[in-house]
């Protein structure tokens, strides 16, 4: 398992490489102090989860973000002082899967990078979903829709599972919040209202008025009955 770690505050590297390394004896930690270097080893050493830091010097997490994106699929978990809802909003429109605000226990990091890693790999052992014109295969993290082909985040990927698993069915708030992070944080319904932005854009000819994921107001979200 090799976890990346952009991050420029060395202090918080340390604690990072001291908590995985007690907790998850094994785990190869790379470091980049830098955003510029961040995408570059993301492209070369392959890592199964990358870290990030919004503050970094040159290139912020933000664009660093955007950058991995382009390229590459691997979860992200943004790690931060920032905990300020807009912020938070925008790392997850990039692209993140996670937002950790600083400071962070070390049990708390090891949990949400092991839930991100355990989630991602689940999907090898499943099979295609279909519902309707949706079709979604978890292990690739592909979903057809008209015949269009689109890859989602590991995150987007585990809420379609979710409402695809019992069609019809309300996955509440903080049900959907208890499957991806083993809590309800605080911030949970916001990031979640993110996640279901990006997929709609995905998967619906019109995501502004949505026919395949809808909302119940103030509950959470399920799947309209197929046409």
């Amino acid at each position: 398992m090799k976890i990346l770690v952009i991050e420029d505050d060395r202090d918080i590297v340390d604690f990072i490489s001291l908590a995985l390394g007690i907790g998850w004896p094994g785990i190869e930690i790379e470091v980049a102090d830098t955003g510029e270097k961040g995408i570059d080893m993301a492209g070369k050493v392959k890592p199964d989860v990358v870290t990030v830091d919004l503050g970094l010097p040159g290139l912020n997490g933000f664009e660093v973000i955007k950058s991995i994106r382009v390229f590459s699929k691997v979860p992200i978990i943004v790690l931060t002082v920032r905990g300020e809802e807009k912020d938070i909003v925008r790392g997850l429109e990039l692209g993140a899967d996670e937002y950790v605000v600083k400071p962070f226990g070390q049990m708390e990091l090891i949990a949400r990078i092991r839930a991100l890693i355990r989630r991602n790999q689940a999907k090898g052992e499943l099979k295609p979903l279909v519902y309707g014109s949706l079709t979604f295969d978890a292990a690739k993290r592909l979903v057809n829709t008209g015949g269009r082909d689109t890859i989602l985040t590991t995150t987007e990927a585990n809420i379609l599972e979710q409402l695809m698993s019992k069609p019809g069915e309300t996955a509440t708030h903080s049900a959907i919040a208890e499957k991806l992070w083993g809590s309800n944080y605080p911030e949970a319904s916001e990031a979640i209202k993110v996640h279901i932005r990006h997929i709609r854009e995905k998967i619906e000819s019109d995501p502004g008025k949505p026919q395949i994921i809808l909302t119940r107001f103030g509950v959470g979200y399920y799947l309209a009955k197929p046409v």
